[in-house]
């Protein structure tokens, strides 16, 4: 599979169109289960190919129980200078709850050891609103993460997906529902806390200290172009988005024989709007105006300023002279605004 990635990385080389690689993410699924030596390939090989700046943000995802000093020494000595950590939770109860691999000590520890081999840019993800995790408890996560001096949270509410084993165990009542007030409470108390801790809530699910944000996401929410490598992976140039077959199997055959395994759709303008306009809404920037009337005319400012107004009579908005933000009780709401205000 590393070897198939590198191959897809020098294949896709013109998709870019020669632009500089200002960030490099290695997530989704668990990249920190790969040796130091394989992610040195990809790195090498990227390079290889593409101009990567000499101050790429390139971050790693890693459970916490796949960290160790050993890992961390080398993942640093291969390039990778940003850590994105799966910590979920600080206590056991929550982590049993979840069916997480790692333990609460696990989850302190890891951090102590990034820090130690030197990573200092480091985020971990948070999650609230589990059946029974109280305020207290909720309020104890948040803590220990300001004290550990984590720059960048991710906090996500938690969501059951269909045909998944959670979901399976909650419709026969063997666990508890989530609880929608719970999570909008404890959404409510964590942007109160983070505010005076002084992070900036600068897109619906992230925070971060001044100059600490993720380069790498802020690029999407900018709509940016990217390049996705391997089963599944996502990639979009401005026009249009790709996305790789996701049976592994498959995958590997087609790279064999040069063949890049992708499906295509060409947005539409509509299409890009609304893109625009559901990611844009997330932020703490909000929609430029300015620039939803340079790419899709003054129309659709004018338009979409008018459908807004009621969410701001409602308390949901902010309309400013160049921008349009969502408030703290619209940003439990978020994907509905952003629905509702679609073409």
């Amino acid at each position: 599979m590393v070897a198939a990635i590198a191959r897809e990385a020098e294949l896709q080389k013109p998709y870019l169109g020669n632009q500089p690689i200002a960030t490099i993410y290695f997530g989704g699924g668990t990249p920190s289960l790969l040796d130091a030596g394989e992610i040195a390939h990809l790195l090498h090989t990227i390079r290889q190919h593409y101009t990567v700046l000499p101050d790429a943000e390139i971050t790693l995802e890693a459970n916490p129980d796949d960290i160790n000093t050993e890992k961390l020494e080398a993942w640093k000595e291969g390039g990778i200078n940003r850590l994105s950590i799966g910590i979920q939770s600080f206590f056991e109860s929550d982590l049993r709850w979840m069916n997480r691999a790692h333990n609460a000590g696990q989850a302190r520890r890891c951090i102590e050891l990034a820090q130690a081999a030197g990573f200092h840019n480091i985020s971990i993800d948070l999650i609230y609103g589990t059946p029974g995790l109280s305020d207290e408890a909720w309020r104890q996560n948040v803590e220990t993460a300001l004290a550990l001096r984590i720059p960048h949270l991710s906090c996500y509410a938690l969501t059951v997906e269909e045909k998944t084993p959670l979901h399976k165990q909650i419709a026969q009542k063997q666990k508890t529902d989530v609880d929608n007030e719970q999570q909008a409470r404890q959404f409510t108390l964590l942007m109160e806390w983070l505010r005076g801790a002084g992070y900036e809530h600068y897109e619906v699910s992230n925070f971060a200290l001044p100059g600490w944000r993720s380069r790498h996401n802020s690029s999407y929410w900018r709509g940016e172009k990217y390049l996705g490598l391997g089963p599944s992976a996502h990639s979009f140039d401005g026009e249009s988005r790709q996305w790789n077959v996701a049976n592994n199997n498959i995958y590997l055959q087609e790279i064999e024989k040069g063949i890049l395994p992708f499906e295509k759709e060409v947005l539409t303008p509509e299409q890009r709007l609304n893109e625009h306009i559901m990611i844009g809404l997330r932020t703490m920037e909000g929609l430029d105006l300015a620039s939803i009337e340079a790419q899709w005319g003054e129309p659709a400012k004018t338009a979409l300023t008018a459908e807004a107004k009621r969410f701001e009579q409602a308390g949901f908005l902010s309309i400013g002279k160049n921008n349009i933000c969502l408030t703290d009780e619209g940003m439990l709401r978020a994907d509905g605004i952003a629905a509702e205000l679609f073409v």
